[in-house]
């Protein structure tokens, strides 16, 4: 049980994927400053965001369901951490009980969405809940061609659901990204990615300029900071899926530090440079998108894959 506990909250858990979390979101606001010509924020900005929020009074609405308002970012932080430690295990090999079941994965990892719509849906708020009517149809458009690349990847490493052999594969027989359906595959999933941390060209279920940040328009001081510290996870576990998927996993070990960091580092550069080079699309764009065209990709992908191309 002690073991459990310590993965679940320290490492891989909660408090590792929030700090290499917080340090991403740094890069990301760095990286995006630079391609405005600013400056950008001091190194520390997202741990003293935090903190301010955590300081901060936490208004709840009187519309709506208190109750389910205040649980929503509580669940969405579980959610998020118990992803890291079923993601960050196998991809660091670390040997435990649970060696990376994909499906297990996809189902945790759709539980910080969801509970962004519940507690944007429990505020009461009219734009709260234009904001989490997006988000139930942007989920509904990505995770189709989610699962269909992840049908690709199973496909070519021998039939396998299990994250750990799938990594043990890639290492035997070279990275997935190496193949013509591992490069469609990759630029699917990365779209997905996108989506699913919400942000530009699909970052409509917020949309500032139109409904007011939507989902979290009502969230305040330690429930906004519960969420920002959701999506800082989500900034490291889903890159570090990405690398688990398509690049043969992480290794802090030797001259791997280095190139597990710039794994990493080129996922979260490929994330930030699409959020700064097109304009927020509007939903059903967004799903014409993912219905039509990602799609295709991915049954594309998994063609190529039976091939063994």
């Amino acid at each position: 049980m002690g073991k459990e506990i310590f993965y679940f909250l320290v490492f891989p858990g909660l408090i590792f994927s929030g700090v290499i979390g917080g340090i991403l979101s740094w890069i990301d606001r760095k990286i995006t400053a630079r391609v405005q010509f600013r400056q950008g924020p001091p190194f520390f900005q997202p741990l003293y965001d935090f903190v301010k929020l955590l300081a901060k009074e936490t208004i709840i609405p009187s519309r709506g369901s208190a109750t389910t308002f205040v649980l929503a970012p509580v669940f969405a932080l579980f959610g998020a951490s118990i992803s890291a430690v079923f993601i960050l295990l196998p991809i660091l090999g670390v040997e435990t009980g649970f060696a990376g079941d994909l499906i297990v994965i996809i189902y945790l990892l759709n539980i910080p969405s969801l509970t962004f719509i519940i507690g944007a849906l429990a505020s009461g708020n009219p734009l709260a809940a234009v904001g989490a009517s997006r988000e139930m149809k942007l989920i509904l458009s990505y995770e189709v061609p989610f699962l269909l690349v992840l049908i690709s990847i199973i496909i070519k490493a021998g039939m396998t659901i299990n994250l750990a052999e799938i990594i043990e594969y890639q290492a035997a027989n070279g990275a997935f990204i190496g193949s013509l359906s591992g490069i469609i595959g990759f630029i699917t999933i990365i779209m997905c990615i996108q989506a699913k941390l919400g942000l530009v060209p699909f970052d409509m279920a917020e949309g500032e300029g139109e409904i007011c940040d939507g989902v979290i328009i009502e969230s305040s001081g330690s429930i906004l900071a519960m969420f920002k510290l959701t999506k800082y996870i989500m900034l490291f576990i889903l890159p570090a899926l990405i690398t688990g998927l398509f690049m043969s996993g992480l290794s802090f070990v030797g001259i791997n530090i280095l190139w597990s960091i710039l794994k990493i580092f080129a996922v979260l550069l490929l994330i930030t440079l699409i959020r700064n080079t097109n304009p927020r699309v509007r939903i059903k764009q967004a799903m014409k998108f993912f219905w039509v065209w990602m799609n295709l990709f991915a049954i594309i992908s998994i063609i190529l894959a039976i091939f063994g191309l």
